[in-house]
């Protein structure tokens, strides 16, 4: 039988090679992570049994101790698990009762660390909105909180491809920001989207800032001082419609850009130029005939994503004209002739129906 001095020098051996840290990183050999994370629940259900025990028998005068411990074991199970909802709840429950700022901002940063392992988390992204409701609840004071989640989300969204849950997160903040912060985002978030023109989540993030910009109360104090729509909302709009088009223009074939020009169009019609007039309605139509005839133009040497911007082109001017009235219907159908037709039978033949129900409506 080996003796004590040589059983301690093959346990830190094998210790040497389970765990690995370094420039504050930790690294856990995959042979230890099951049993680790046996000992790990073990000791948390245990602390919670004894955490309600007591809870059943003091009622709100817990022993300190014992909180401690809940918090700690939780914390543990929940960087190995991290959608244990049992622990993530359990923590709610003694956090809520402290009603201590600080620990609010604790739990923010442990579902900042275990997004970074786990960015599409649904469990660490719903405790943070918990947890920020729970400030918005006792503190007004939100800018802050807020852009550190926004840029949270972003740079989780860079690492981690088509995570709908980091751009959900950020679309659920919207609710809570001020009118500058909704301007800010606007214009901060134009970089990112510019690099990033196939991403539809992030597209459905402007349109959730752009629906807010029409929401708010200071849009109607606005129509009260300017009743021609001559306001900073008008202009955001504007500039998001002019922006929109260049961006169609210069990145061939992209369908999330086109999503984003119905969403824009229909919004533009029905709150500025209805309300502005027949005229104003008119020019925009105009304006979108345009963008058509110069997106259906395939040069000779027929690349894939022209064909595609000339299919998203045709298909977008038809959709526009079910959102008009009849009269304008017609108008629009009279000014394009035959050239929609045309397009849809070249360029997706699949569609060209999509035409004829449009005519037989009007």
């Amino acid at each position: 039988m080996p003796d004590d001095s040589i059983r301690s020098k093959s346990e830190s051996s094998e210790a040497d090679m389970a765990f690995w840290c370094k420039d504050h990183k930790l690294g856990i050999s995959t042979h230890v992570i099951h049993p680790l994370y046996n000992a790990a629940k073990h000791a948390f259900m245990s602390s919670l049994n004894q955490y309600k025990m007591l809870t059943d028998l003091h009622g709100t005068k817990v022993v300190l101790d014992t909180e401690s411990e809940v918090m700690k074991n939780s914390r543990t199970v929940l960087l190995m698990s991290c959608d244990f909802g049992t622990a993530w709840n359990c923590r709610m429950e003694v956090v809520s009762k402290k009603q201590d700022v600080m620990l609010y901002f604790d739990e923010l940063k442990l579902s900042s660390l275990v997004l970074s392992y786990s960015p599409k988390s649904e469990r660490a992204w719903s405790h943070r909105r918990w947890v920020i409701k729970m400030i918005a609840d006792k503190y007004t004071n939100l800018e802050e909180v807020l852009k550190s989640e926004s840029e949270l989300a972003k740079r989780i969204a860079e690492k981690s491809k088509m995570n709908y849950r980091a751009w959900n997160h950020r679309c659920w903040l919207v609710s809570y920001m001020t009118k500058s912060q909704i301007i800010d985002e606007l214009t901060n978030n134009r970089d990112w989207a510019r690099l990033h023109v196939a991403d539809n989540s992030c597209f459905h993030y402007r349109t959730r800032l752009m629906s807010r910009t029409l929401e708010d109360s200071w849009y109607k104090q606005e129509l009260k001082e300017s009743p021609s729509h001559n306001t900073e909302v008008h202009q955001l709009w504007k500039e998001e419609l002019i922006w929109s088009e260049t961006l169609i223009k210069r990145y061939i074939g992209r369908e999330a850009l086109w999503l984003y020009r119905r969403f824009l169009s229909v919004f533009w019609i029905k709150h500025f130029a209805a309300r502005m007039g027949g005229t104003h309605v008119d020019l925009f139509l105009d304006n979108e005939l345009l963008l058509f005839r110069s997106c259906t133009i395939i040069p000779d040497n027929v690349f894939e994503d022209y064909e595609s911007q000339a299919k998203f082109a045709a298909t977008n001017i038809v959709w526009l004209i079910k959102q008009m009235d009849e009269l304008k219907s017609v108008d629009i159908q009279e000014k394009l002739g035959e050239e929609i037709e045309e397009v849809l039978k070249k360029v997706c033949p699949d569609k060209a129906f999509l035409w004829d129900l449009v005519r037989i409506k009007s």
